[in-house]
């Protein structure tokens, strides 16, 4: 059996938007991801680690535990032997409490894939690959997340872009989400049930075609 990482934030957990409850595993896309290669002939274990809130480098103010960078090689470690790390983080660094920019949050992106590669596995394990996932861009935020994600639409911008500098310059793989999906309408941050179908769709797809397991 071949395992794969999912290491992520609220997007990836499934929060329901403008709410507080999640969608069941075969509802998120990385239940989505390891049925439909599951139905593809491969045996595969979908690993999440994906915490609401997460940024890739920075703290939470309010919340403890928010940095990315912090536990993730651990997270290797624990998990190993792995196939595959996806990276799927970003949005929160645009909250309000941050002036980041899109550049900057990318370059959190390229920290997390180092730590990653330099994650104390046993020796003889193999160093999984890493396929760096562009979050769907933040519309204009609402509902209850909208002053904490006051202004991040601009912030963000070109984000995508910019982590698929970071991927092709660290010899990652990228897939870009807003090629398949867009956040929600109800707080343009998350993604509705059906786009997680979509994206799980997506990534099974690329990760087969990459042969990532």
């Amino acid at each position: 059996m071949q395992q794969l990482l999912v290491y992520s934030d609220s997007l990836t957990w499934g929060i329901i938007p403008d709410t507080r409850n999640r969608l069941p595993f075969d509802k998120r896309w990385p239940g989505v991801v390891e049925m439909e290669l599951n139905q593809q002939g491969k045996t595969v274990r979908v690993i999440e680690n994906c915490l609401n809130g997460r940024r890739t480098v920075w703290d939470d103010p309010f919340k403890a535990g928010r940095n990315g960078s912090v536990g993730l090689a651990q997270a290797v470690e624990i998990n190993s032997p792995l196939a595959s790390v996806i990276l799927m983080l970003g949005s929160n660094d645009f909250q309000c409490t941050h002036d980041n920019s899109a550049w900057m949050s990318a370059q959190g992106v390229a920290k997390l894939i180092q730590v990653v590669r330099t994650a104390p596995v046993e020796p003889g394990m193999p160093m999984p690959e890493i396929m760096v996932i562009a979050p769907p861009a933040i519309t204009k935020p609402k509902g209850v997340i909208a002053n904490k994600f006051q202004g991040a639409e601009e912030r963000s911008r070109g984000f995508a872009s910019e982590l698929s500098k970071v991927a092709e310059l660290n010899q990652a793989h990228f897939l870009d989400a807003n090629d398949f999906v867009s956040t929600s309408a109800v707080d343009g941050i998350h993604l509705d049930e059906p786009m997680h179908s979509v994206l799980g769709q997506a990534i099974a797809n690329q990760i087969a075609q990459l042969d990532l397991v």
